[in-house]
């Protein structure tokens, strides 16, 4: 029997990415249920007083490690992870954990990734770790350079550093129209003792020192849980990975001290007290070496697309839709079973239906399900009954996509995909076309559409079928629009309602973090 145990949900930037997430992979949510046995069992003998890892751990952990070597081989450069616990009672990817499996806190969260790290380390898997303040903000120990942007940091959806500066940069715009609507005129004041002296000549600081100043106060303090992984050699003044054809020079004192080419010439031209180790004077040697090739991050394995895990949301969801738990073996075991099924059977219905008056479950194909309520549905041994009634149409459920889902064929899903790809860009074109003898055959059946919806008085809510469809079109090309300025009606509004209601979650996660950390 089939038994999910362990997931890894993770944001993978490749080549074609542009800067600063080109060839950075983002490990979002880990997630686990303790069912492995034997139990009780410490993995090579543990230290002296027989404490150490258990045997899952070691296989949880050999699994990111081998995760880790398949990215070093596809060409990425780094990985990143906030190691961040999940809200009390709260579940990451797995829904319902057994209740002797305790949610470790911050620092044993922070441990356990470390001891993987170190192992991987030792098997030559990482080149070497850092965290996100001693790379990218001032008085970190990996930091040798100029100030950096916040544009400099790497931006990864669902992490702590964007919803932060994001924060930032509202606090500092409402502070700047509260200045601007004083009439006497105030001192600049910074948001530290280290802040107040970086004002420039011109005046006070940008609001990008601003931001990085206040998100460097704020991490400071818990920059441990902020890794930085390094697959390939990182330059330690410009933060650049060192790859082919590249040339790589390591310093013969300092360990995993490298320089890419460009910066080697400058420090070179520098004088001796200015020079590698800044302020001393010996001047240590450089070995010139190849920077190791890599990749160009494409992955040759076949994808399996399922809609339902695209993000932990949507397996979430589908987790407590369908009561698919995991607090008991009996349970996890049914709920494998189905999250297989699911992977397996992409078109099939990811929710079931339930009679409203006996809550007998209703097979694919048998039922009914009323046209004008909202999720009313009544199996044919209810209807038939002398004493049922319902003042609305009933029609019979639709049995024709279930049956086809066991023989779609790969074609037949590619040419779906192909079919919804040209309605998508079909939406698109009749969203901005003017011409009322357009020659596209369906752009005239879009704008008649667009018509109905501003005029129907019954809309979506009220169960009219031609506002459905357009409402089901304008939600699927908001998810993945990333125009600014769409032509297409709604989808502003709708990608601000998908951020803000992504922030929120976003900012509540930051809260319970920092009262976790605070205790």
């Amino acid at each position: 029997v089939d038994l999910c145990l362990f997931c890894m949900y993770v944001q993978e930037y490749g080549r074609d990415s542009p800067n600063p997430n080109t060839r950075r992979t983002y490990l979002s949510y880990l997630d686990s249920v303790r069912y492995f046995k034997p139990e009780g069992i410490t993995a090579f003998g543990g230290d002296k007083n027989g404490r150490g890892d258990s045997l899952r751990t070691l296989v949880y952990q050999e699994l990111i490690m081998g995760y880790l070597q398949y990215l070093k081989n596809r060409g990425f450069t780094s990985m990143y992870i906030w190691a961040c616990p999940p809200l009390p009672g709260d579940d990451y990817i797995f829904y319902v954990h057994p209740q002797r499996q305790k949610t470790p806190k911050s620092d044993r969260l922070r441990e356990w990734y470390l001891r993987m790290l170190k192992r991987a380390k030792e098997q030559k898997i990482v080149y070497k770790t850092s965290n996100l303040w001693d790379l990218f903000f001032e008085g970190g120990k990996d930091h040798r350079v100029d100030p950096c942007r916040a544009l400099d940091l790497p931006y990864f959806e669902g992490d702590y550093i964007p919803g932060a500066i994001e924060e930032y940069l509202s606090k500092i715009n409402e502070e700047q129209e509260a200045l601007k609507g004083k009439k006497s005129k105030k001192t600049f004041k910074g948001s530290s003792s280290r802040g107040k002296s970086k004002r420039t000549l011109n005046g006070p600081e940008t609001v990008d020192s601003q931001v990085m100043t206040r998100l460097g106060d704020q991490i400071k303090h818990m920059k441990e849980d902020f890794m930085m992984v390094h697959l390939q050699p990182i330059c330690s003044y410009c933060r650049k990975y060192i790859i082919a054809p590249e040339k790589r020079f390591s310093c013969e004192t300092c360990p995993k001290f490298d320089l890419c080419e460009r910066c080697y010439k400058d420090d070179c031209g520098l004088d001796e007290r200015s020079r590698h180790p800044t302020g001393s004077l010996a001047v240590h040697k450089f070995k010139e070496s190849v920077a190791p090739q890599v990749k160009d991050t494409n992955d040759t394995d076949p994808s399996m697309e399922c809609e339902i895990f695209e993000t932990r949301q949507t397996f979430l969801s589908l987790c407590q839709g369908n009561h698919y738990q995991f607090d008991t073996f009996r349970r996890a075991k049914h709920s494998s079973m189905m999250v297989l099924y699911h992977l397996h059977n992409p078109s099939a219905p990811a929710f079931t239906s339930s009679c409203n008056v006996c809550n007998r479950e209703l097979e694919p194909g048998q039922g009914f399900r009323c046209t004008v309520c909202t999720d009313y549905d009544v199996c044919a041994v209810c209807k038939n009954k002398p004493d049922f009634s319902h003042p609305h149409e009933l029609k019979k459920h639709s049995s024709q996509p279930d049956a086809r889902v066991a023989r779609i064929s790969d074609e037949e899903r590619r040419a779906r995909q192909e079919q919804l790809r040209k309605t998508m860009q079909l939406l698109v074109h009749a969203s901005s076309c003017q011409d009322k003898q357009c020659p596209h055959p369906s752009c005239f059946k879009v704008k008649m559409l667009f018509q109905h919806s501003l005029t129907c008085q019954t809309k979506a809510t009220g169960g009219c079928q031609y506002c459905r469809r357009m409402w089901a079109l304008l939600q699927l090309h908001a998810k993945s629009c990333t125009t600014p300025n769409c032509p297409v009606p709604r989808c502003r509004d709708l990608k601000q309602y998908r951020r803000f209601a992504q922030a929120q979650a976003e900012k509540r996660r930051r809260m319970h973090y920092h009262k976790m950390i605070s205790r």
